[in-house]
């Protein structure tokens, strides 16, 4: 069924700019990812993968192609068909390569934004920013601002602040590049936990190998162009052998 699926896109490419100058960033990329499931997204510097992320995203629509999220078609080529910035806000969590923290809020506050910028009112907004904050194991560094906090806390922080608002779709773009092996590994696996206990549809763009076990499905970009890869156990065997 259609609204099994989180994410859905169907042919998008992304072309800039125009004859002698054209350059083809994606081409023909499309995907399926169900309620519930968690995927990498592999492929070296420069083959489309940020660019895939940031139309799924509705940051930078494709030149062509559809992008549905749970069911509704959000963007057909570069035609926005909903506001989309509302939809975003309502529908998508968006974490970085660095946690992106306000340096001069504590990391209550930085939640806790979110979910005002929604609508919520502050005590509401609070309590609920606790609450991700505590399930995700930094509920005693809520008072704390970002300086004090160590990567893999912020990183925590900035995945409580994505959740805060219930999204059906996470993304995430290099979330662990600055982290060390461990804490790497944590932050993989807090993707996958999101995403089988509150059902949502994950996207993680990586090029950190050491915990693809962790994914649900890999996908490859080269040149612009996604293909789906080898089964999940074949490639965390060939992994566990390097």
């Amino acid at each position: 069924m259609e609204d099994d699926f989180a994410i859905e896109t169907k042919g998008i490419t992304k072309v800039y700019g125009s004859g002698n100058t054209e350059v083809v960033a994606m081409r023909d990329a499309s995907i399926k990812v169900r309620r519930g499931e968690v995927v990498a997204l592999l492929g070296p510097s420069g083959s489309g993968k940020s660019t895939f992320l940031t139309a799924v995203g509705l940051i930078n629509p494709p030149t062509s192609g559809q992008v549905i999220i749970s069911g509704t078609l959000v963007l057909d080529g570069p035609q926005a068909q909903t506001n989309l910035r509302s939809f975003r806000r309502r529908h998508i969590g968006y974490v970085f390569q660095k946690s992106n923290l306000i340096p001069f809020l504590s990391a209550v506050e930085n939640v806790q934004i979110a979910l005002e910028l929604n609508g919520q009112l502050p005590g509401t907004a609070r309590k609920r920013a606790l609450q991700l904050l505590d399930g995700l194991g930094v509920g005693d560094r809520a008072g704390n601002l970002p300086s004090m906090l160590s990567g893999g806390q912020q990183q925590r922080v900035a995945v409580a602040r994505a959740l805060a608002n219930q999204p059906s779709v996470i993304l995430a773009d290099e979330p662990t590049a600055a982290l060390d092996s461990q804490r790497g590994r944590q932050v993989m696996g807090l993707f996958a936990q999101v995403a089988h206990e509150r059902g949502a549809g994950v996207i993680v763009v990586t090029h950190d190998h050491r915990a693809l076990d962790v994914f649900d499905t890999i996908y490859e970009m080269e040149d612009g162009m996604m293909r789906r890869a080898s089964q999940l156990a074949h490639t965390s065997e060939q992994v566990r052998r390097t």
